[in-house]
């Protein structure tokens, strides 16, 4: 198997990003991570940020960016990312109300293609980061399909969260084959759960601003956890990440319980040096 690139979704330790950005970023470099994917700044500038990844020999590979910040600011907020140094941007959630079934979807679609051209003249590359939502299925295709079809490949590509396309009881593996030489970046997420599909275990708001209904934890036994705790099968995830043509790959743990946050991406780092990572 290849040696992946192999970083860290930062909204994974957001808790100690807040506190001091600088030691979290060492802390995460001593563990033997060497790529970031921030998930907010903090009021840091791009210079700010960038001294502290130079500093420590870390890379910002990308960010969680909803892409309504590019079309307010256009070239601006482009060059803050930029001055990071990321290759991609990625999209980190796009609810239901703007998706294929939906009456936003065809503004959606032009929105996200005019950022995607704006990043693309800058030397950025769009991503999508799914939830599991997205594999409810709208005239036979789910509509994560639905977007990858509706926006090429060249302004849109992959950024598939394993997690969520497990929970929503599909092969995550598999899922990643379909987008092999689309997939750029994977995800890497563990959990535990007792009823895979039961709908979203995370607040999903509406077009009326109001929270919907969400499945409970004691309806699913729904718990994030480090890699290699829970019930994914990463050696297959892996493999098919190589085959996809995938270059790198991102932990993240949405929420931690009996483990600090920091405790809990060390855990996964060194599980996936167990599997030659």
């Amino acid at each position: 198997m290849k040696k992946f690139k192999v970083g860290v979704q930062l909204y994974s330790v957001r808790d100690e990003m807040e506190k001091d950005m600088y030691g979290t970023l060492k802390a995460i470099k001593e563990m033997g991570y060497d790529y970031v994917e921030f998930a907010g700044y903090f009021d840091k500038t791009a210079e700010e940020i960038k001294e502290m990844l130079d500093t420590l020999s870390l890379e910002a590979v990308s960010v969680h960016q909803n892409y309504g910040w590019f079309l307010q600011e256009g070239q601006k907020a482009v060059d803050y990312i930029k001055t990071l140094g990321v290759q991609y941007s990625a999209i980190p959630w796009m609810g239901p109300e703007n998706h294929k079934g939906a009456p936003a979807f065809e503004q959606s679609v032009e929105d996200i293609k005019k950022v995607a051209k704006l990043l693309k003249d800058n030397g950025i590359t769009m991503l999508y980061h799914n939830h599991d939502f997205e594999f409810e299925k709208v005239d036979g295709k789910f509509k994560l399909d639905w977007l990858y079809e509706t926006i090429p490949a060249d302004l849109l590509q992959t950024e598939i969260d394993t997690c969520w396309v497990h929970y929503a009881g599909y092969d995550p593996a598999q899922y990643l084959l379909k987008y092999a030489g689309r997939a750029p970046v994977v995800h890497l997420k563990d959990f535990v759960c007792e009823k895979l599909g039961a709908g979203p275990v995370y607040a999903l708001i509406g077009s009326d601003g109001k929270e919907e209904k969400k499945a409970s934890k004691e309806e699913t036994g729904f718990k994030f956890a480090p890699c290699g705790d829970g019930i994914q099968n990463f050696t297959e995830i892996l493999e098919a990440a190589e085959k996809a043509g995938a270059e790198y790959v991102i932990v993240e743990q949405d929420q931690t319980y009996e483990l600090p946050s920091l405790e809990a991406v060390k855990k996964s780092r060194e599980y996936l040096k167990t599997l030659g990572q």
